[in-house]
């Protein structure tokens, strides 16, 4: 009897200290960079009015050999900028005017990178109970848009995280009971 309770707690006790058991995950976007940093340097490599999309390729700015690069034509660059009617073709930045007015002339590319990593941390006993839960996310997110007037860029812009530091804490001080709890009732505590 003794023993089963001393290696029942011994069994806690390990589980209790291994948070390699907590889940973790990561959202990779296939890309050709490795940092916010990596492709934040190649879009500076872009100079709009001289770049062409034989260029755009050498850097790795090909659609068809890298994946998540969006196509958009013309019509999607008028519903980027011009979110309103308020809003005139004139307001726009020249670029972009010189691109819608090309009309079938007219491309743009949508990049999307990102690099983010989630991992539960603490107590798994804890964790999986619904006690307390803790969770660290770390990365990058990355996001650019070239637009191109007859294959040569007349407008680029980038955006995003270069860095993504986020911790999240939750207790609930009475575990799987007020998560049943809040699911009855829909009240959370």
């Amino acid at each position: 009897m003794y023993a089963r309770i001393v290696v029942s707690l011994f069994a806690l006790g390990w589980l209790a200290g291994c948070s390699s058991l907590l889940p973790k995950s990561k959202e990779v976007t296939a890309s050709p960079w490795q940092s916010y940093q990596a492709a934040q340097e190649t879009f500076d490599k872009i100079v709009p009015g001289q770049t062409t999309i034989f260029e755009l390729r050498q850097m790795s700015l090909d659609p068809t050999s890298n994946p998540n690069i969006a196509i958009l034509n013309y019509a999607d660059v008028m519903r980027k900028f011009m979110l309103n009617q308020s809003f005139s073709i004139n307001d726009l930045d020249t670029g972009v005017r010189e691109c819608v007015l090309a009309k079938i002339g007219c491309r743009g590319l949508e990049i999307n990178q990102s690099l983010v990593n989630k991992q539960r941390l603490g107590n798994v006993v804890l964790d999986v109970l619904g006690f307390q839960r803790e969770t660290h996310t770390d990365g990058w997110r990355f996001n650019g848009l070239i637009l191109l007037k007859d294959n040569v860029v007349v407008y680029k812009l980038t955006g995003g995280q270069p860095v993504i530091q986020q911790k999240e804490e939750n207790q609930n001080p009475l575990g799987p009971v007020q998560a049943i709890g809040s699911r009855v009732t829909g009240v959370s505590f």
